[in-house]
């Protein structure tokens, strides 16, 4: 069944109304027709099973079966800093970021980024990000949109993390598994937690030092090297697997 985004103001009397983007993706793109059941979630995590009864030019008419809290979402906050790459690989670290339960992606200029973005540049791709988080976010069922942040430096990204309650930096020359599997084991539940991944190259010597001096755990993720794409998919992985009850 296909989910959508809604505001609680969009159902009304036992009555959902869809419009914009979401009308059109119902009427154009999947070629809906009343009848066909739909799901829309709300601001507050409520999960509304709908029935289509009519579509117009720009809206979709739907009525309420039945509504229930959804339980999606990890019992913590996951921020990823993701170190720029190269090509379309953002993309998919985006994509499967959402997918296994990110709350917000903060893109990082590290020392060894080779992509270097204007503020131009860097908006378009972030608004282009944060398209893909919604679709990855209703193919996936999630009850929020996970938000893409504007690109950072990597210090300005240090003192965004310092807010949160855990910091974890995967690094090639950390060594001692047992340790990094007693970090991940000691997250409670609700603690908010900040991951930085590298770019290609990972990061340099200092900077995973400067992280590690403002409190910043440094992780191993295992005896070999990790493209960054894998690096970032592999730790949300772990994270998800460990923190879901």
């Amino acid at each position: 069944m296909y989910r959508f985004f809604i505001t609680s103001g969009d159902i009304g009397g036992g009555r959902l109304t869809v419009s914009g983007p979401d009308a059109h993706h119902i009427s154009h793109v999947l070629r809906m027709k009343p009848g066909e059941d739909i799901e829309a979630v709300d601001e507050k995590g409520l999960v509304s099973t709908c029935r289509i009864t009519a579509i117009g030019g720009d809206t979709v008419e739907a009525e309420v079966l039945f509504a229930e809290p959804s339980c999606a979402e990890l019992p913590n906050r996951l921020v990823l800093f993701q170190g720029l790459p190269k090509s379309d690989k953002m993309e998919l670290i985006i994509q499967k970021a959402v997918e296994l339960g990110v709350s917000e992606v903060v893109p990082v200029a590290t020392a060894r980024c080779v992509v270097r973005l204007d503020e131009k540049r860097a908006a378009a791709k972030v608004k282009r990000w944060q398209a893909i988080a919604e679709a990855a976010a209703k193919q996936s069922k999630r009850d929020v949109i996970p938000v893409i942040r504007p690109v950072m430096h990597f210090d300005e990204a240090l003192a965004e993390a310092a807010g949160l309650d855990r910091t974890l930096i995967p690094y090639e020359k950390a060594v001692d598994i047992a340790a990094s599997k007693a970090v991940i084991a000691g997250i409670t539940a609700g603690e908010s937690v900040g991951i930085f991944i590298g770019p290609e190259g990972g990061f340099e010597e200092k900077e995973v030092l400067k992280a590690c001096e403002q409190g910043a755990s440094s992780l191993t993720l295992g005896p070999r090297i990790l493209r960054c794409e894998t690096a970032a998919i592999t730790i949300l992985s772990i994270l998800m697997f460990a923190l879901t009850d």
